[in-house]
């Protein structure tokens, strides 16, 4: 199993979030990404920073040499899939080849109120993320594309040029075993599931199994990974500030807390194996706005074997 690192919230500062994927980078780990909104998430009124994915993202690719780095995930509500494909062949060539391509069908509501953005039932909502995952796939292997759907219409649209990888490949996030899954089953590469402990990942992933086996797929060809917060002291006083910086992100409730990493930095490797248990392929550490701390982090680094790469 590979570390990644993830942030969730992109509330900055500025100068952290450059420092943080310079240190995934220059720390071993393996994948860097940024979330897809436009305010805070969760929802807590609308009134605190939160930095555009895009352009995040781009910095990132140029100010890093090794990890991978994806936008977990874009909102197909938010973005036409052309739009994605466009931007992320861009990150692809800042980065030298590095970029992947995640989507998600979007959930929330809040977020497209305050835009006027349309929130869809559910059930269109996944219909929009079953077209534009086939948008995407044409886009980035096809001279031209076209597509009739329901959803999105293209007719001979290029993308040009196309990714430096001969394939990008293209991740779908979530967790609904009805639509999402089978969505991951017939288009996907990779699959990722945000804030479940190891054994509700494991479920999930079971699903993902079965879907595959109806959609005559190899499940082995679908990678998997989880996201798990973050929220790692390594002494009492650090623990005690990321358990009341957890309450100040999540509420009181414990409801996700099973799917975060919190404690010492020895009781968050215990999860880390769980994860590895249930068959994650790549964890990655999900953070929020800064300011992080650093101490926490190298010690999680350390402990999960990350090897440091010497600067080219």
């Amino acid at each position: 199993m590979t570390i990644g690192m993830h942030i969730g919230h992109l509330g900055g500062p500025l100068a952290e979030m450059r420092k943080l994927w310079r240190f995934a980078d220059g720390r071993g780990f393996d994948w860097f990404s940024v979330a897809d909104h436009f305010q805070e998430s969760p929802p807590r009124g609308g009134g605190i920073d939160c930095f555009e994915s895009v352009s995040i993202l781009s910095a990132a690719a140029v100010e890093t040499r090794r990890v991978r780095v994806a936008c977990l995930v874009f909102c197909v509500s938010y973005r036409h899939p052309g739009l994605i494909a466009k931007a992320i062949t861009s990150v692809d060539h800042l980065s030298g080849g590095r970029a992947e391509c995640a989507i998600g069908a979007g959930w929330h509501e809040p977020e497209h109120r305050a835009f006027g953005i349309p929130f869809l039932p559910m059930a269109r909502r996944m219909d929009r993320l079953e077209e534009a995952a086939q948008v995407l796939r044409m886009l980035f292997d096809r001279r031209l594309t076209g597509f009739a759907g329901k959803h999105f219409q293209l007719r001979d649209a290029p993308c040009f040029p196309k990714p430096l990888q001969p394939h990008l490949r293209m991740w779908i996030g979530g967790a609904g075993e009805k639509r999402t899954l089978r969505t991951v089953a017939r288009y996907a590469d990779g699959w990722n599931a945000a804030y479940l402990d190891p054994a509700a990942w494991k479920k999930k992933s079971e699903v993902l199994d079965r879907w595959c086996d109806a959609e005559g797929r190899d499940p082995g060809a679908i990678a998997r990974s989880a996201n798990a917060g973050f929220y790692v002291g390594i002494d009492e006083r650090g623990i005690r500030r990321q358990e009341a910086r957890y309450r100040e992100h999540w509420g009181d409730g414990d409801e996700h807390s099973r799917g975060f990493l919190m404690g010492p930095p020895e009781r968050a490797m215990e999860m880390v194996e769980a994860y590895r248990r249930a068959g994650v392929e790549r964890l990655n550490i999900a953070l929020r706005e800064g300011p992080y701390d650093w101490e926490a982090l190298e010690a999680f680094a350390a402990l999960a074997g990350l090897q440091r790469v010497d600067p080219e």
